[in-house]
């Protein structure tokens, strides 16, 4: 029989589960994350939970919050098993569980007077934010703020009296804390942004551009947005792994994490308003996150690209099934060589052909349960940061880019909404509908993808690029997604 998750079961947990050695009412609240997602508490609240653990920093507790209904429902669950989650970490050989406790309490969305007043609190000094790379509110092509987003021209025309967006919240609670005389928090991103503090930064202050430029200053000058690069494999939580934790552990935890063991967090030291000794858990603090980050996106999120959109046409389910098939993995390893490290600057004390090789290593991990379905979701968010930037590159430096360009064919072929085999493909876009009609009338006229110049850009405009992606849809529908790669990797250089 499994335990249900609580404070009070704790102790009746089985030997193997590592649970906190520190009590609630030993910690404080320091940080308000808005997104608590399976990525924050598998990575930065783990990050915590370790440090809370070695009896540093217990005046960093977490207080979460969101702005979407998914969050309202995690909040609810996670109140009711005390804010506790199981963090099962899965490599090859074995798997360990430990329950978490870096979350002291909620705020439920569409409280924004609850969750003002906890921005505002002297004892706020970071608001961290997962809102996944969609939720920033960026022109696709320009990959500039959008003030014109209804959401955002929303919270402007309420002048922040009830902002129902994140940004709408940082920038409420740091006006208020000005105006209170209390000293600014930090804005720290952890979503897979390139530069993600610069683009919050233009998230906030774009947004309060549009009310009032004096308080746009005023942020820019005293507000830090320290950037950072996040790394942890972490699929979302289905009945399976909730089932899993029951079998294999005695634990029945509604909102329980499953990831690699892997774990890499790159920050700019950059806290005016003090931080957590995060170094002490592993944490690298840097002047420049640019290369680290920058790397990650282009060979890890990059790589994930290339292996999805093929293996989600031959049906393949999971990513380690993906690295099983030889061609996959042999597409994937030409493509990082060839075209993407190429364009990869160098990174501080890295090799990227060894971190191409460790890429390699998560990917194939059987534990793990990654889908590929997870891989292709958001591909008009996705695409124009992971790929569509290194297509430029390459194009500029005059590198080979046919595998690039085969990816994106990959894409769009993938949006025509129905596998090699007639499976269907279900919505997993929120452009779906946008997406599907122009696949469908790409099958016969290729250039009518890349009109969706919100997305490409000026990238249409490159007679290269452009004629290497029409020739890649071309025989991707004459020939299948196998008989592609399989020109790909013939055409390779000796």
């Amino acid at each position: 029989m499994a335990v249900r998750l609580s404070r009070a079961t704790l102790g009746q947990l089985r030997p193997a589960v590592g649970i906190p050695g520190y009590r609630p009412e030993e910690l404080s609240p320091g940080i308000v994350h808005i997104g608590v997602g399976n990525f924050h508490r598998a990575h930065q609240a783990a990050y915590l939970d370790e440090l809370f653990e070695r009896e540093r920093d217990r005046d960093w507790a977490v207080v979460g919050t969101g702005v979407r209904e998914s969050d309202a429902a995690m909040g609810r669950d996670l109140a009711a098993q005390d804010f506790l989650t199981t963090v099962v970490t899965q490599e090859a050989e074995r798997s360990q569980a430990r329950v978490t406790g870096a979350m002291i309490d909620f705020v439920p969305p569409g409280d924004s007077a609850a969750i003002i007043e906890r921005l505002v609190n002297p004892r706020t000094r970071i608001v961290s934010l997962t809102v996944t790379e969609g939720g920033y509110y960026i022109d696709p092509a320009t990959q500039a703020f959008d003030p014109g987003h209804p959401d955002i021209v929303a919270d402007a025309a309420d002048r922040l009296a009830s902002p129902k967006t994140a940004f709408g919240l940082i920038a409420a609670g740091l006006l208020k804390r000005r105006a209170a005389g209390l000293q600014p928090f930090t804005v720290m991103s952890c979503d897979n942004l390139p530069g993600n503090g610069h683009v919050t930064a233009d998230a906030v202050t774009g947004l309060v551009d549009l009310i009032d430029r004096v308080d746009t200053l005023w942020i820019r000058e005293n507000v830090a947005f320290p950037d950072s690069m996040v790394d942890r494999i972490t699929p979302a939580t289905s009945e399976r792994e909730r089932q899993s934790l029951r079998d294999d552990f005695g634990i029945a935890d509604s909102r329980p994490v499953f990831c690699e063991g892997f774990r890499q967090w790159v920050l700019e030291d950059h806290f005016p308003a003090g931080r957590p000794r995060l170094e002490d858990v592993g944490v690298q603090f840097v002047a420049d996150v640019a290369p680290f980050e920058l790397m990650k996106i282009r060979i890890l999120n990059g790589g994930h690209a290339a292996i999805a959109y093929p293996a989600g046409l031959l049906d393949i389910h999971f990513v380690h099934e993906a690295m099983q098939d030889a061609q996959i993995a042999r597409f994937l390893s030409a493509l990082l060589d060839d075209e993407v490290i190429p364009v990869v600057p160098p990174v501080p004390d890295t090799d990227l052909a060894g971190y191409k090789r460790t890429i390699e290593r998560r990917f194939a991990n059987p534990r793990i349960g990654d889908t590929i379905r997870r891989l292709c979701l958001d591909g008009s968010n996705r695409q124009p940061k992971f790929i569509l930037p290194t297509l430029r590159d390459a194009l500029r430096a005059g590198t080979p880019i046919d595998g690039l360009a085969l990816v994106s064919a990959l894409w769009c072929r993938y949006c025509y909404g129905e596998t090699e085999s007639g499976q269907a493909i279900g919505p997993n876009d929120p452009e779906w509908s946008r997406l599907n009609q122009q696949a469908q009338q790409a099958r016969s006229a290729p250039e009518t993808w890349l009109q969706m110049r919100d997305i490409y850009g000026n990238l249409p405009d490159d007679r290269r690029f452009r004629k290497a992606f029409c020739r890649a849809l071309q025989r991707i529908w004459q020939a299948g997604t196998r008989a592609s790669i399989d020109d790909y990797l013939a055409s390779r250089s000796p």
